[in-house]
Formats: C-alpha cells, structure tokens, sequence
C-alpha cells in the first residue's frame, strides 16, 4: 500500500511539474510575441519626417548590410538593400533571409532587396545610375517619406533614427543637404575634362572603365559643381531628377556618363542649375570623415582612437570602417544602446530589455520619439548649418 501511495504522489507530483513548465513556457512565448497587428505610421508634415535608406554594398557585404540595416531601422523609414552583381545569389538569398527574421521588419513590410542587382565599378557613371534608380524604386514603392540617405557597406550611423528624425523635425522638408562647389581647382582638368566609359552601364562582365584619346572643354551651357558623392536630398528633388517635367537632369545625365566620377558632380551640379533648387542647398554631407595627408582617392579607416572625436562631432554618420571593426562595437554599446544582432531601441519599442528577448519585438506607437544625447550635438550642429543656409553665404557658390 506504501509503494502504491508513493508511485500515486510521484505521478502527480510529475505531472504538476510539467504542467508548471509548460505553463511557464507559454508564458515567456505570450510575453515575447509581437503585437499581431503593426502600429499605424503617420505621414505628413505634424508627424515626424522618414527617411528611405539606400544601403548597398557588394561582395562579401551580406553581414554588413545587415548590421547597417539593423543600426538605421525604424518602422517609419523605407528601406532598399542592394548586394552588386558581383555577389552571389546565395549571399542575396541569406541578405534576404536575415531580414525577414527580423520580427517588426516582417510586420511593418518596410524592407526591400534588390533582386536583379546592377554592377557597380569604382569609377565611371554606374554609381550614380544605381543611385537613381534605387531612388525611383523608393518612389514608387512609398509615397511617404521625406529624405533620401545613401550608406556604403563601409558606412554606419552616430545617432539614433529616434535622434535623426527629432532634429529633423524642425528642418525645412525640401531642404538637401550635399556638400558643393563651383571652384572645380584640380579637377577640372583631371576629372571633368577627360572623356571615359563606363564599360559597367552596358557590359554584363566586370572591366574597368577606359580613356578617350582627346578631353573636351568644361560646358557653358550649364555651370559645373562638384563636392562629395555622400548627400541627403529631398523628396522633391528627386522626384525633379527622375519623373522628368524639366529637360536638364537628363541634359546633365548625358554629360556625366562619360566624368570620372559622376556621383561627385551630377546631384550638385543638377541642384544648382535649377531655379527652383538652388536656394533649398545646405552646405554639408553631415558625415564624418577624416582624409589623410595628402588625401588619397578613399579616406581614412575610422579606428577605436577616433571614437571619441567621432561622437562629438555633431555628424548623423562617419565612413569607413573595416568589416567588424571593434569601434563598431563600441558606437552599438555607448551610442545606439542596440544589443548584438538586435534593432537600436526607441520610443516605438515596448518589450522589457533582457538577454532572451529583443525590446523591439513589442512595439507601442511608431510616431512617438525619444532623443538621446547624441541628439544634441546634432541639433547644434543642424543649427549652425541652417544658419548659414539662412544667411545665404554658402549656397551654389
């Protein structure tokens, strides 16, 4: 009768313990579920600006993409990732997979990858081609955001999108930010001058692109600008360069297909030749960035010695940085607060921060902010480039 009694309370006790297991399971899984339906993103000028991200990169670039993405994701942006053709269709197929395992992507449906890649060649007029063609996919797959950013593999931000969009907030909306000039110096001669072919618009190879025997004199039919190839440009500006209701961004097109470096010339020089634009030109790429001496073709590689510079310096991003440099590492931990693999917290995410569970798998209202101390330095840095804009000292000159 013992033996029976104890086998009879070791069942139950058994089964006890397995129902509390898995009531515990089910408890976690309840907790950790997202919202089943995504918050309503507002658009217009009483809610915060978007921005559509253009993040592209090319072999060997599916994981830094992905850290990017992770770095700028909101649920307001749009967002289109781009592997050149010369990566694999298996490294665009896990670039694919990484980001629908992303659970608040896979809600909102804000993402997009390139499924037909262009090629991309260091020189020549294919860059600035995948530029604008990535700009009018965004067009026409979103109607709602307000600037246009293009990132590098090699680039990554400084602030938070909850940082970006507060400061952002109390920006004039056609406002571009792209860093110009009208003195070309050296490069006319060495850059706008020499006629080239960009064999990557055309070819289905990779080849570099080749030199016309004869240069041509600079136009004087339009006035050449030049500045750096990182910008912020308006939605109204890019609908002006790409739905074609005036002749000259073709016009200009035409010429730089054959400049060195077109991306370092067509947006600037485009800008500033129409009437409409050319008071809408803030004088800066807001990026970070350090040359050597003399300055070479690419900038410095931004290490663990420039962080503390880095984040004082009022910039929304700094380029270049190796793959995976430990300074990354440190921007996640002490600027964005973002976890290994995991979205950079804002207001919009609700989940309790813990090491099983990412705060943005739960999420309140995507149109509430909260800034950050980087914040700040931003905004000032913002005020005193708009304080020149206002002065009009800096503007298409």
């Amino acid at each position: 009768m013992g033996a029976e009694r104890k086998k009879w309370l070791l069942t139950l006790f058994s089964a006890s313990f397995l129902s509390l297991i898995l009531l515990l399971f089910s408890s976690i899984s309840a907790f950790g579920s997202p919202k089943p339906f995504p918050s309503i993103v507002q658009q217009g000028s009483h809610y915060p600006p978007a921005f559509a991200y253009y993040l592209w990169g090319g072999k060997g670039d599916c994981d830094r993409i992905f850290r990017l993405l992770l770095a700028v994701y909101h649920p307001r942006n749009r967002y289109l990732l781009h592997l050149s053709v010369d990566a694999s269709d298996d490294e665009r197929h896990q670039l694919s997979a990484l980001v629908k395992s992303v659970t608040a992507v896979r809600a909102f449906g804000n993402v997009d990858v390139v499924g037909k890649p262009d090629r991309l060649t260091h020189m020549g007029a294919s860059n600035i081609a995948t530029v604008l063609r990535a700009a009018a996919i965004l067009l026409k797959v979103d109607s709602g955001w307000d600037w246009f950013i293009p990132l590098s593999a090699m680039d990554y931000p400084l602030l938070t999108q909850d940082d970006l969009s507060h400061v952002f907030s109390s920006v004039r909306r056609d406002l571009n930010f792209i860093d110009h000039t009208s003195d070309l110096g050296w490069k006319e001669s060495q850059r706008f001058q020499p006629i080239v072919v960009d064999p990557g618009i055309y070819l289905a190879r990779r080849s570099q692109i080749f030199h016309a025997t004869q240069k041509r004199k600079t136009p004087d039919a339009f006035k050449v600008f030049t500045g750096s190839p990182w910008v912020t440009l308006s939605r109204s500006f890019l609908e002006f360069c790409i739905l074609g209701w005036d002749n000259l961004p073709r016009t200009l097109l035409m010429y730089f297909t054959n400049v060195i470096l077109s991306e370092e010339g067509y947006f600037h020089s485009v800008i500033c030749n129409a009437p409409e634009f050319k008071n809408t030109t803030v004088n800066s790429d807001l990026r970070y960035v350090i040359w050597d001496s003399p300055p070479g073709m690419e900038p410095h590689f931004l290490n663990i010695s420039d962080f503390g510079q880095m984040v004082q310096s009022g910039a929304a991003f700094a380029r270049q940085f190796k793959k995976d440099d430990p300074v990354l590492n440190l921007i996640d931990e002490k600027v964005l607060k973002r976890g290994q693999k995991r979205l950079v917290p804002g207001a919009w995410c609700s989940g309790r921060r813990s090491w099983w569970m990412d705060p943005c798998s739960q999420w309140g209202d995507v149109n509430i902010l909260k800034p950050g101390p980087q914040a700040k330095k931003f905004e000032e840095s913002i005020t005193n480039l708009l304080d020149d804009w206002n002065s009009q000292s800096n503007q298409c000159k």
